[in-house]
């Protein structure tokens, strides 16, 4: 991810992604000391497949994402109302959502999943800095039917063994590249849901042909999703053009005044 998503890369978004992910270590520690792994109760309904077969419906899938903040663009909204916001992109169309519940640098928590559970019965992405399988389960707990895995935040070790964790407990995974060779590691490590992120992480400018130029990098039996830089329908047509099975967008629909009829004219 870039610097105004989760993730890292190059040598000023390494220094940001070591330090979040360090706070995200903190934090852990301190969740599960509180709530210990085996109090932690899946939502009926929670559960894998339901994800990834929304983002490889026909057409191309809108992963629609509420996000309070982020640390290169600051607020995105006033006042963002959660289940307004969800319940908008309901009504726009989007395929699944995606809810940042990562605290200190983005504004989010897991209640902003349970809160977004209650608000739709869209398929839910928990995106945040996943490092162990604890946070599998307050995803489930939450409501989550799907969390993000980030090739730069994680060893070749911890992603397949946090691959193999998601498909034991229920859960589908957001693989997230940001590079050829990062895409290799996805494919590798058997993702299902292959996310490219069209930012530059050394030069933080946006490349909106990456995902399409990548695409022929991932098996044609795997779903890819394109992220960052989506503005508007002509981003959205190039990309189904390449062959690209969905979008992830956030900071455009979050910073609309109307998100539902922001949504409808992105996939129009």
């Amino acid at each position: 991810m870039s610097a105004g998503t989760p993730g890292g890369g190059g040598q000023a978004t390494a220094t940001v992604l070591e330090r979040i992910l360090a706070q995200t270590r903190e934090e852990l520690a301190r969740r599960r000391s509180a709530r210990p792994q085996d109090q932690l109760a899946p939502l009926a309904g929670a559960g894998g497949g339901r994800f990834r077969e929304a983002l490889a419906a026909p057409g191309i899938g809108v992963i629609a994402e509420f996000k309070r903040r982020s640390p290169s663009a600051g607020s995105l909204h006033d006042a963002p109302e959660l289940e307004a916001i969800v319940s908008a992109y309901a009504r726009g169309g989007a395929a699944a959502v995606s809810i940042l519940t990562e605290g200190p640098n983005f504004g989010g928590a897991l209640e902003d999943l349970a809160s977004a559970r209650r608000a739709s019965s869209l398929p839910l992405l928990r995106k945040d800095f996943v490092l162990d399988a604890y946070q599998l389960h307050e995803a489930l707990a939450a409501g989550a039917d799907a969390v993000l895995l980030i090739v730069a935040a994680l060893g070749d070790p911890e992603l397949a063994a946090l691959l193999a964790a998601t498909r034991e407990v229920g859960l589908d995974a957001l693989v997230e590249a940001h590079d050829e060779a990062e895409v290799a590691r996805a494919v590798a490590a058997g993702a299902s849901i292959v996310g490219i992120n069209n930012r530059d992480l050394k030069t933080f400018t946006v490349d909106r042909g990456l995902a399409a130029r990548m695409r022929p990098r991932v098996p044609p039996d795997r779903v890819i999703v394109a992220e960052s830089g989506i503005r508007d329908a002509a981003d959205v047509a190039r990309l189904r053009a390449a062959g690209v099975d969905a979008i992830l967008v956030g900071e455009t629909l979050m910073r609309a005044p109307d998100p539902a009829a922001a949504l409808r004219a992105l996939i129009a």
